[in-house]
């Protein structure tokens, strides 16, 4: 159980630290004693302990760093410990032999905050004002990263080092010997001043990569060979990389297009694609876009930073969205930001007119939805011994509303009735981020995999052969080396930049054929009546959609999407308004079942499901779909591309109007003044200029 290895590891990070205190406690009583065994066992445990955490629980040891007891406070601790031990210690003369050992003690560290100095300096020439991805950098005269103890992990580097020094100050104590005190100093000096060194190394030229203004006047020249024309603005959370992914496949059928971000670590979330990528964490650097060839950006999101390059004169602006549900945050106020809004149907033009948010129907473009272009349409009732049922909830939102997520009030009554139904396969796909708002989601839908993983053991049948399983892991490091780039444990950003260069080939094509057979691989590997959990990132929803008989969701994009297939579905209501309140309020509902939260309803609509003629919804269904998605002639991607043209050419035309204004507003210059006959100035005039 998820919760039960959890507490386990809490009870070993507790443990941990617990014995580490202990050690520490240890440690001070025999220095002070002096017990030279319990010593030197407390000071070599510490020692190991504290390292052994760095490298297998870095995150525990966070939590003392932000008490300010971090790895330096720590090691500088047990070493000053030692060196009280040793003065404790008959035997060891304080001046002959313990003196020469604390210089050399504070030898050592002063060359390790020189490392540290070094490695600051070093980060900072690595650090670039712009991060790409798909472009061909080898002009910045990018290199490959130092490694990761020198240049970046401060504690590993102490503690690593430390531990031939530490280790010899033991021994000193264990035999009254300095030599070994000695010993374990050398080495432990002689390793980190070479490693100062080696680090240094990043800083000469031929290493270091060029200015900022050098990185700047690169790009300019990269911008005006590529010249692009639309881009895809996005800018967001570590979970939010999905609502700019969705779009990938769309974008890529655009004519020169480009991805811009702003936050650094969203460059590897990107999924792979063969889109050229820029991100420009500062707005200063984000200006250079202002004049090139670019003419319109298209955002998936609305995020704080939208509102810096809409600041762009040059740029049209179009907001897509990553979805469209009946929800308020479908037509938000700040789409009257944008240039124009582009909504899949008249069902999001009618939503903003009721919503009066600001967005005028003229900036209103429906383009359809071509990302579910791989959703397959409906064929007929189930004929396999099994009715695949999608449960996929919707996330709790920022909002409060219990009526957003259905996995808090009904998920588990909905996920009872399903399973009890023999002749149901049951697939559950959780939102990515259920529970990171409230608890009891959370909780909820843990205890609703619970009731997926017990009722699975309570199944029995035959099972795919182990080719089945070798065929998904074929096929799984297929699509993993397309992609994914594998890199160093050491490598940096700059060295990411250096290896994710210009891509070679038609990669998104042979993705799209690696997703294929990974899908078909991936249900195959799986017996036909086992309950499925999808919390990864493949199979994708569509997968499941294709996999799937019916849908129950919330009010959310699912629900769209899933109607371009015009398969049955069904809708939770645990927003506490009267149903039809409910399908007033929400019309994606309209031609779906609506379920309460004692999910009394299950029965009856997996009826409907297997036997059409019971199916009240079936032309409802196929009038919606138009009613949210447009016609689906002509096709989406066409309407897409239209529209983006439309766009460029309101920026073109823009852009010609302001160098006519502009040519007229400004004076013509002065003619040149040799081209003017001059006299003599009188004598009068002399006597003026004097005076």
């Amino acid at each position: 159980m998820p919760s039960a290895g959890l507490a386990s590891r809490r009870i070993a990070q507790l443990s941990a630290l617990l014995a580490m205190f202990a050690l520490f406690t240890a440690q001070i009583v025999s220095a002070l004693l002096p017990n030279i065994p319990v010593f030197v066992a407390a000071s070599a445990a510490g020692l190991v302990l504290d390292t052994f955490l760095q490298y297998r629980d870095p995150g525990l040891l966070a939590l003392l760093a932000k008490v300010r007891f971090d790895a330096l406070v720590r090691q500088l601790l047990r070493d000053m410990l030692v060196l009280v031990g040793l003065l404790r210690i008959e035997g060891i003369d304080p001046l002959s032999e313990q003196a020469p050992l604390l210089v050399g003690l504070c030898v050592f560290y002063a060359v390790h905050f020189t490392c540290q100095a070094v490695s600051v300096l070093v980060r900072r020439t690595r650090t670039l004002p712009i991060v790409t991805r798909n472009i061909d950098a080898s002009e910045l005269r990018l290199s490959a990263a130092p490694p990761r103890i020198l240049a970046r992990r401060q504690a590993h580097r102490l503690l690593t080092f430390s531990l031939p020094v530490t280790a010899g100050l033991v021994l000193t104590a264990a035999t009254q010997n300095a030599t070994w005190g000695g010993m374990g100093l050398g080495a432990g000096l002689t390793l980190l001043v070479l490693g100062t060194a080696y680090l240094a190394t990043w800083l000469l030229p031929k290493k270091r990569a060029k200015t900022e203004r050098q990185v700047t006047e690169w790009l300019d020249k990269w911008l005006a060979t590529y010249q692009p024309t639309t881009a895809m603005y996005f800018s967001g959370g570590t979970t939010s990389a999905y609502q700019a992914n969705m779009w990938l496949s769309t974008l890529s059928q655009l004519e020169k297009p480009l991805i811009v971000l702003r936050e650094r670590f969203m460059v590897q979330k990107i999924d792979a694609t063969d889109v050229p990528v820029i991100c420009f964490p500062k707005v200063s650097t984000m200006f250079s876009l202002e004049n090139s060839t670019l003419k319109m950006m298209l955002h998936p999101a609305n995020a704080a930073k939208t509102s810096q390059v809409l600041r762009i004169p040059t740029i049209k602006h179009a907001f897509i969205n990553h979805g469209e549900s009946d929800k308020l945050s479908s037509c938000n106020p700040y789409a009257k930001a944008y240039d124009e809004v582009w909504v899949a149907g008249p069902a999001a033009r009618e939503r903003y007119a009721l919503a009066e948010v600001g967005v005028e129907d003229k900036d209103i473009v429906e383009v359809g939805r071509p990302q579910l272009a791989p959703i397959r349409p409906y064929a007929g009732p189930p004929t396999g011994t099994y009715t695949t049922v999608l449960y996929a909830p919707t996330w709790e939102g920022w909002d409060g509303n219990p009526g957003n997520t259905s996995v808090v009030l009904a998920g588990e009554n909905i996920v009872r009735k399903l399973l009890a139904d023999d002749k149901v396969r049951l697939l559950y796909k959780p939102h990515p981020m259920t529970g990171s708002v409230d608890p009891r989601a959370g909780a909820a839908n843990e205890r609703v995999m619970a009731m997926i993983r017990e009722a699975n053991t309570k199944r029995s049948g035959a099972r795919p052969g182990p080719e089945a399983a070798a065929e998904l892991a074929r096929r799984t490091a297929e699509l993993d080396k397309l992609t994914s780039t594998s890199f160093r444990t050491s490598a940096d950003e700059m060295e990411r930049m250096l290896l994710q260069g210009t891509p070679s080939g038609d990669r998104e094509a042979a993705i799209a054929e690696a997703t294929l057979a990974w899908e078909k691989a991936y249900w195959a590997s799986f017996p036909e009546w086992e309950h499925l959990i999808v919390t990864e990132a493949r199979p994708a929803i569509f997968a499941c959609f294709n996999a799937s008989d019916l849908l129950i969701s919330d009010v959310s994009s699912v629900v769209s999407d899933w109607l371009s297939s015009e398969k049955p579905y069904s809708v939770a209501n645990t927003s506490g308004l009267p149903e039809a309140a409910f399908r007033a309020a929400f019309p994606t509902v309209s031609a779906g079942v609506v379920l309460t939260p004692k999910a009394g309803g299950v029965p009856a609509l997996l009826d409907a499901v297997r036997n059409p003629e019971k199916d009240r919804y079936t032309k409802a269904r196929a009038e919606l779909k138009e009613q949210l998605l447009g016609p689906s002639d002509p096709p989406s991607l066409v309407r897409f591309d239209a529209a983006v043209k439309a766009l460029c050419a309101r920026a073109d035309d823009r852009r010609v109007r302001m160098e006519s204004r502009l040519a007229h507003e400004i004076p013509a210059p002065r003619e040149a003044r040799d081209e003017v006959p001059e006299r003599e100035p009188s004598d009068s005039e002399d006597a003026g200029a004097l005076r």
